[in-house]
């Protein structure tokens, strides 16, 4: 299938959710992952309570953070290179076993107050290194299940939701926890969640036949598609100084700062119900041209938003930007897959994957910086402004054919 070009269901099978359940082995493989990606979902907030129950220290517990999620994002593509490289049920259990290991090492060290900083960030910085990417790959065993390029688009957006909600009931599930246990012990669930949920995935015979390409000696690996990771990194840098400047805009409105956790649930809802619709309907355009014009539609009501009256207005406005949020990752992840070498596909979705996490991060230190000395309405401008750049640089790095089509630069 051409990277950018735009193919029509087969008319053999009516594409949608229920269909992308209904393939062989689907249902049971997609739960598998689902759980042990629940685990990312629970370990943020249970290693940041953790760690501040045990040293009692808001810096101490930032840095550790900090030195996870680097960790953990850095170091995804080249995890996902050894998944594709050996294949899942070789690469993912060893991860998975590490990973769980380490988190019970962290658990254990923070159980009790006193605990030494420095081992606590040795411990989570080694954590971050062996994460398992569960997302890039379930979404390339997506890439051999669903043989129609509509069932793919609808099991792209089927992922993208289901992985929103589970970072949004993660934290949920640490609440309900820590009615019963101690921080550290949603530390120990976030384990036994990883490694329970990679050994049923890899076991599913949807994982087992997946079988590693062989490779030439000397083969480098292929040239990282540069459109979806340049809109995963403007989708980052945009939503992260969003969040923040949700809160800036409540903080000068009185009793607005009890309205920041509902407008920020407004974007998520809309980003489901944008993540549900673009699986759903029957698309036209290539995923290179649709990305591009996501993108502009973020960007621009992400920078309407900043004039809304208040924070019920407010609110509306981010509902109508999420509708843009999942569709735009999703056609990031798909466009990454038509882009990516044989038997790179995981590592394609994993700089997708970084990519965002990586703009995220520096969308927030900006944000912080700017939203003290900035009005909120040229903040939320300048990160609407954000997106509309990665929108161009999309068009720069997929450009139209002389004879029609697109083609990758």
């Amino acid at each position: 299938m051409s990277a950018l070009t735009p193919a029509r269901p087969s008319a053999a099978r009516r594409p949608s959710y229920a269909a992308v359940l209904g393939l062989p082995h689907a249902r049971r493989t997609f739960l598998a992952a689902l759980a042990a990606r629940l685990s990312y979902g629970t370990v943020s907030l249970s290693v940041l309570l953790s760690v501040t129950r045990a040293t009692g220290s808001y810096a101490v517990s930032g840095a550790v953070m900090a030195l996870f999620g680097g960790a953990t994002v850095v170091l995804l593509p080249v995890r996902a290179t050894l998944v594709d490289r050996f294949g899942p049920r070789r690469a993912l259990p060893p991860m998975a076993a590490v990973y769980s290991v380490l988190l019970c090492v962290l658990a254990a060290l923070a159980w009790r107050p006193g605990a030494p900083a420095a081992a606590l960030a040795a411990a989570a910085a080694l954590t971050g290194c062996c994460a398992p990417p569960l997302g890039p790959t379930m979404r390339a065993v997506w890439g051999r299940l669903a043989d129609d390029p509509a069932l793919l688009r609808r099991a792209y957006s089927l992922d993208g939701v289901a992985e929103e909600l589970l970072f949004v009931s993660g934290p949920v599930l640490v609440g309900l926890l820590l009615r019963f246990g101690p921080p550290p012990a949603g530390v120990l669930l976030s384990a036994v969640l990883m490694l329970g949920g990679t050994w049923v995935f890899v076991a599913s015979p949807a994982v087992r036949g997946v079988v590693p390409p062989k490779r030439e000696p000397g083969r480098r690996p292929g040239r990282l598609p540069a459109a979806p990771v340049i809109a995963a990194v403007g989708l980052g840098l945009a939503l992260s100084a969003a969040d923040l400047l949700v809160m800036a805009f409540a903080a000068r409105r009185s009793h607005g700062e009890a309205a920041v956790p509902w407008v920020l649930a407004a974007l998520s809802a809309g980003s489901a119900v944008g993540g549900l619709l673009n699986g759903a309907v029957e698309w036209r355009r290539p995923a290179g041209q649709r990305l591009v014009w996501l993108a502009v539609g973020l960007g621009t009501v992400l920078a309407v938003a900043g004039l809304a009256p208040g924070v019920r207005t407010l609110a509306v406005a981010m509902a109508v930007t999420g509708l843009f949020v999942a569709p735009t990752l999703t056609t990031a992840y798909l466009l990454a897959d038509e882009t990516a070498a044989e038997g790179e596909r995981t590592r394609a979705g994993a700089w997708v994957n970084a990519a965002v996490n990586a703009g995220s991060s520096a969308g927030s230190v900006v944000a912080g910086v700017l939203a003290g000395r900035v009005p909120v309405t040229v903040c939320f401008a300048l990160a609407g402004g954000v997106a509309v750049v990665s929108a161009v640089g999309v068009r720069v790095a997929v450009r139209p054919r002389a004879g029609g089509g697109w083609s990758r630069s």
